[in-house]
């Protein structure tokens, strides 16, 4: 069931597709970590769209569309979102929403953030901005679709109801997304999860899904009128249908909330709390929501008398410099280094460019390098995949320019991998305290430090200032063998830059800043009310995984 204006979901996974002979606009999303759809632009959709007209099973390379883009790939097959030069993957969808909605006449809606830049709405909540600014209503409440935000039209502005805070917001006319009329045939489901294909089982991902899934369920459940007075743009609205129980999908261990009513008291998950205290007080029915425990981000303090090293790991802190920065490595030269040349390729795509491997590269006339013919083709020496080498040159170009190679298709890493972190500092020291699920054990305490600085040529905006909001941060491994095993692997990502990187926050949607980089780390040191702490008994195995898929392991160290 759907709303005009509303995306709907369709159940089962992969291409989805509108019933039979009814028009609807077509919206590509893709998952950022926080479980958000986030929308490609209608010139990238529009692309997306042409290529899949072609072949329901191919590839879109994204940077021929926007230059920003260039490292990405869409595989509709799997439908997921490829990064070439960090090999991280993405859920990607196909949305659809009515013809008439903001998306079918070219108007976005954009807030502005710290650092003057401006970003779009997911596409629900512009949609339902554009619904009330038709409506001429002169103001419009998000807390219904999950965010404390009230948008003024009259100043054009979006104010924090708990801080606030106003920002400047705007409505901006674009190409309008493509259109299309009744049914296309599904693909195979995309996996949720990275590389494994199963979804991912931190707890702060758990958290994050669960909470929504509860949300959703009470929002979706039939009845309950209006309150007298209430404006209707405040209600919460029909919700996409799932062919999942919501509450089916809480999983065991997410903290709970005790709810008081007239019955007594019994535990209930936070989600489910909140509503319900929401549609009993409307109702008229008494009811008392105790307060959330609060999370233990930091042990009792310690002096520095208990401060010792950790076993089996030398020093206490490292740094990194500019002078310790890589410098850029002729793309030629590395791409050479690793591949080796095919007198007779395969008549087979290459996955870079999709042209055939028979033919030129898609990249000639595009890029020039001497002694790179658009003919040639390479096989990678360890995993034996074929492509073509300007479109390789054009690949390694387009990235960290640090002497190593990624395979874009099964993410082999070729040199040491390298990333994009700024000058700073990290310790690492034991504390005489245990964390929750390790009460026999000291505790490996870790602090990262970053100042306020300029970015570089690798950074997106050179010679811009960066902003380091939250620093120092501490972190926290149990002092095990598995434990310095992630510690030693987490020193060797630091002096690679591999921990932080600059780029948007996701949470504070501020751009110019410095962010985590696909590594997680527990930064919750007596609760797991967050996702980010203990007890959690998969974590240090999740962590040596990430830090592989970063070329960060012990066997890559003795190679």
């Amino acid at each position: 069931m759907s709303r005009p204006g509303q995306g709907v979901m369709m159940p089962g996974s992969g291409l989805g597709f509108p019933p039979q002979n009814v028009a609807r606009v077509v919206v590509w999303e893709w998952l950022n970590e926080h479980s958000r759809w986030r929308p490609y632009t209608a010139t990238v959709c529009h692309h997306i769209e042409n290529v899949l007209k072609e072949d329901a099973r191919g590839s879109v390379v994204l940077g021929q569309v926007d230059a920003q883009l260039v490292p990405y790939i869409i595989d509709l097959q799997s439908m997921h979102q490829f990064r070439q030069d960090t090999g991280t993957m993405r859920p990607v969808r196909r949305n659809f929403y009515d013809p008439s909605s903001a998306p079918g006449k070219g108007i976005v809606w954009e807030w502005e953030n710290d650092g003057g830049a401006w970003t779009a709405y997911d596409m629900d909540i512009c949609i339902t901005i554009q619904n009330a600014y038709e409506k001429q209503h002169p103001w419009l409440d998000l807390s219904s679709l999950g965010f404390c935000y009230l948008i003024y039209f009259n100043s054009m502005s979006q104010m924090n109801r708990q801080t606030r805070r106003r920002r400047r917001l705007r409505r901006r006319l674009d190409l309008a997304y493509p259109l299309t009329v009744g049914s296309i045939p599904k693909s195979q489901s995309w996996p949720v999860g990275a590389s494994s294909g199963q979804p991912c089982s931190c707890q702060q991902c758990l958290l994050v899904n669960s909470t929504r899934a509860a949300s959703n369920a009470i929002l979706a459940s039939p009845g309950g009128a209006p309150t007298p007075g209430q404006n209707n743009l405040n209600r919460p609205g029909p919700q996409r249908a799932t062919s999942v129980s919501a509450r089916a999908s809480i999983p065991p261990g997410v903290p709970a909330l005790p709810v008081k009513n007239l019955n007594g008291t019994g535990p209930v998950h936070p989600a489910l709390a909140g509503m319900t205290g929401i549609l009993l007080c409307a109702a008229g029915l008494p009811v008392c929501l105790t307060r959330a425990p609060k999370p233990i981000l930091h042990p009792p303090p310690v002096s520095k008398s208990d401060v010792k090293p950790v076993p089996g790991v030398p020093g206490v802190c490292r740094k990194t410099k500019k002078k310790h920065l890589k410098k850029s490595k002729n793309p030629e030269d590395v791409v050479r280094r690793y591949m080796q040349k095919v007198k007779n390729p395969p008549d087979e795509d290459c996955t870079i460019c999709m042209e055939r491997l028979v033919t030129a590269s898609g990249y000639e006339g595009v890029l020039r390098h001497r002694g790179v013919r658009p003919e040639l083709v390479g096989r990678l020496g360890r995993c034996g995949h074929m492509y073509h080498l300007l479109c390789l040159v054009a690949m390694y170009s387009n990235g960290n320019k640090d002497g190593s190679l990624q395979c874009p298709t099964c993410k082999a890493i070729y040199g040491e991998k390298t990333g994009t972190q700024p000058p700073g500092k990290m310790e690492f020291h034991l504390i005489p305290h245990s964390l929750p699920g390790f009460a026999d054990t000291q505790t490996i305490r870790i602090v990262y430090d970053i100042p306020t600085g300029i970015q570089g040529p690798e950074h997106p905006n050179p010679g811009k200032k960066f902003t380091a909001r939250g620093f120092p941060r501490h972190c926290y491994l149990p002092n095990n063998e598995k434990g310095r095993k992630v510690l030693r692997l987490l020193i060797t990502a630091w002096e690679r830059r591999l921990i932080f990187t600059i780029g948007t926050s996701n949470t504070t949607g501020e751009s110019d800043t410095v962010v985590w980089n696909e590594i997680h780390h527990k930064t919750e040191f007596g609760s797991n009310l967050t996702g980010h702490g203990y007890p959690d008994a998969s974590y240090l195995d999740n962590v040596l995984a990430e830090l592989t898929a970063q070329g960060v392991s012990e066997a890559a160290a003795k190679a």
